[in-house]
């Protein structure tokens, strides 16, 4: 009768967390779908509760069904109740034109992967200041590490010239953001943070199943990484 009660009352206090991070979310940035909040937290919470990013704060949002044009990317510290960033971010080529259509894992796709990711280290690469992203959502973006889909600053993230032209510049996958933002972005979201990009058929990583969760590129993102 203890275990049971102590198991009830251990997931009415996770139902709880999940239902304050959902709701703090939404205070701070009202024009998140609600949708992708939920989405998200339950998805970081899943993560957690394998041992993954137990200790991250920080959590930032896409959503790739809004058109490019448009405000997309939310960074918020749930630790300290803030709201950090709310800024525009491209999509891969290969996923359309303003509103993406296509998703994929697939190395050579140049189309957007979605679900959820963990922060890894940053780098200069081509792209200058870079922050590496292990996939960890199984079927939608555990190829991250081996695709080089990475957060990067990009002279095509340029809103005024998207209002011409009537989409943002797209990268090769890559959520790329602009270049004035990058690096404090990146700063604040490396090692061990959480990005989940929200589309079709992300739902179903609402469901806290082992099968969802892709935890073998923790693995293969390290040893990439020595290498």
């Amino acid at each position: 009768m203890r275990l049971l009660s102590a198991l009830f009352l251990g997931l009415l206090a996770s139902s709880q967390v999940f239902a304050d991070d959902a709701a703090l979310i939404l205070e701070l940035a009202p024009d998140i779908n609600p949708s992708a909040v939920s989405e998200a937290v339950s998805a970081m919470k899943c993560a957690q509760k394998n041992g993954v990013g137990e200790d991250a704060s920080r959590l930032a949002i896409i959503d790739y069904t809004i058109p490019s044009r448009n405000q997309r990317l939310w960074v918020l510290d749930l630790k300290k109740r803030k709201l950090l960033f709310e800024e525009h971010v491209a999509h891969g080529q290969g996923s359309g034109e303003d509103i993406p259509k296509w998703f994929s894992n697939r190395n050579g796709s140049h189309q957007t992967s979605l679900g959820l990711f963990l922060t890894d280290e940053t780098y200069e690469g081509g792209n200058g200041y870079s922050l590496r992203l292990q996939g960890l959502s199984r079927g939608f973006n555990e190829s991250a590490m081996d695709r080089l889909i990475v957060m990067h600053g990009a002279p095509y993230v340029n809103p005024a010239a998207a209002a011409k032209m009537g989409r943002l510049g797209r990268s090769w996958g890559c959520p790329a953001v602009r270049t004035e933002v990058a690096q404090p972005m990146i700063d604040t979201l490396k090692l061990g943070q959480f990005i989940y990009a929200y589309g079709p058929g992300t739902a179903t990583l609402s469901t806290c199943k082992t099968e969802n969760l892709s935890l073998a590129s923790i693995a293969s993102g390290h040893k990439a990484n020595k290498g």
